[in-house]
């Protein structure tokens, strides 16, 4: 599902506008990579979590040369499944 397929169905199922429903979806959007990016976790319940995980530095090689190469720490986004979504999607 695309992001305007995502908006059509909000649309059709809030009755907002499509205009609207975009608005919504864009607003949705910035506010959990601002609280994420501020190192916060958004919690729905029943639904999920959208949290940042750190990752330590490590020895990695090279697909290409075979080389031993350093990566370095970094901080990623992870979502993790509430129990409601896992049950329907099973």
């Amino acid at each position: 599902m695309t992001k305007s397929d995502f908006v059509d169905k909000l649309a059709a199922k809030t009755g907002l506008s499509k205009k609207d429903s975009a608005a919504a979806v864009d607003a949705f959007v910035d506010v959990v990579t601002e609280a994420l990016a501020d190192g916060e976790a958004v919690q729905f319940t029943g639904f999920g979590k959208f949290y940042v995980q750190k990752r330590e530095a490590r020895e990695g090689i090279n697909p290409q040369t075979k080389a031993k190469i350093q990566i370095a720490a970094t901080k990623v986004p992870k979502f993790s499944a509430g129990t409601s979504l896992k049950a329907s999607v099973r």
